[in-house]
């Protein structure tokens, strides 16, 4: 190993891989209703971190306002997010329901509580002109 060599907590390996995968989620509960309260939105990151690690996948920031939230999830290129996705909505979706029913009832109709789009955003390291360069300066045998 180099001397100069810093160890990076955000480079993770694995068996035949090394990675450093980062989303930016935004969720919508159905029909932009304004569902989350303090309480609601601490227990919404308890559900959503523990859903993470059953994925291998780290929930690192978490916040939100009446009507949506925003997640900064590191995973693994094992986990398709899409279907982390899915399983953030659905256990969450279940979990805030059995537990603030009468609350949730007030703003949610129907059997759905996360509108079923969301956003997805890659991010971390280097800005895309930045690899851009990169990619373009490597030195192509003749």
């Amino acid at each position: 190993m180099s001397p100069r060599w810093e160890p990076n907590p955000d480079v993770r390996r694995g068996r035949s891989v090394v990675y450093t995968l980062h989303a930016h989620l935004v969720f919508i509960p159905k029909d932009r209703r304004g569902v989350f309260t303090d309480v609601i939105l601490t227990r919404c990151e308890e559900v959503m971190r523990k859903v993470c690690e059953d994925f291998g996948a780290e929930l690192r920031e978490f916040n939100g306002e009446t009507d949506h939230v925003h997640l900064l999830v590191h995973y693994p290129p094992s986990v398709a997010l899409s279907r982390l996705v899915g399983s953030l909505k659905g256990v969450s979706a279940r979990r805030l329901r059995q537990e603030f029913p009468a609350h949730v009832r007030k703003y949610l109709w129907g059997e759905q509580f996360w509108s079923p789009s969301y956003f997805a955003g890659s991010c971390g390291g280097a800005p895309l002109a930045v690899v851009k360069e990169y990619i373009e300066n490597q030195k192509r045998p003749d």
